[in-house]
């Protein structure tokens, strides 16, 4: 016969494993390539990469508490049988399967999971330039996040790169844009890409207006030139 302790300490304790594993519960990230053109995405620290031609899809499982993480897609890369090459932009180091951030200019999917309150924060960013329209969703529950706007066709004349639209502090390399010391703000370059895409990162202290949160444990999409 059970005692009135145990009777209270199953469900206390089905309640705390129950708990416990929708806190350490991965996250899906399906990446999808909708632009007719084929896209390298890449993922750091989980991921790595691959080629995507139009229409093809790459999930990966993201580890809770996961956290510094980026999704970005390269353009007109040169890989040899070894998985060694190039990339006009966002390449990283030379490699398909990336273990470090790309190369301006790259529009970034930007994530850490199971943070504050086992909320995850996720962005879009375009502190690093823009070189990809892209939508990042949550699959079901929240609200999601995208920049389609023309950029590289609208792009200033100082921030032009081949295949994209770098970020100011690539280019002038001063404090004004880069915020070494934590002490800036807002410029008419950030505007620019702020004026066309409102939810997007665009200066590095753009946090107010643009970090996203959704429940731990909750899946997402990054979609490349979403239609």
């Amino acid at each position: 016969m059970k005692t009135l302790h145990s009777l209270v300490f199953f469900p206390i304790l089905l309640f705390s494993l129950l708990s416990f594993t929708s806190i350490t519960q991965a996250a899906t990230f399906e990446i999808l390539n909708q632009c007719d053109f084929p896209v390298w995405a890449a993922a750091v620290p989980v991921g790595g990469g691959r080629r995507l031609g139009p229409n093809e899809r790459w999930t990966i499982d993201a580890p809770a508490g996961t956290t510094q993480a980026r999704i970005w897609g390269r353009t007109n890369c040169n890989f040899d049988g070894s998985g060694r090459g190039r990339c006009e932009t966002g390449d990283c180091n030379g490699l398909l399967e990336c273990t470090s951030f790309g190369q301006p200019p790259n529009t970034l999917a930007e994530y850490a999971l199971n943070q504050f309150n086992n909320l995850d924060f996720f962005d879009i960013s375009l502190v690093d330039g823009f070189n990809i329209p892209m939508d990042f969703s949550p699959t079901s529950g929240c609200r999601g996040i995208k920049c389609t706007a023309d950029i590289n066709g609208q792009c200033p004349g100082q921030l032009r790169a081949p295949g994209g639209c770098n970020n100011p502090c690539t280019v002038f390399k001063t404090d004004q844009y880069c915020c070494n010391s934590g002490n800036c703000g807002p410029t008419d370059f950030s505007r620019f890409f702020k004026e066309r895409c409102p939810d997007a990162y665009s200066y590095p202290k753009d946090d107010a207006t643009s970090t996203f949160t959704c429940p731990g444990g909750t899946n997402y999409r990054v979609v490349f030139c979403p239609r």
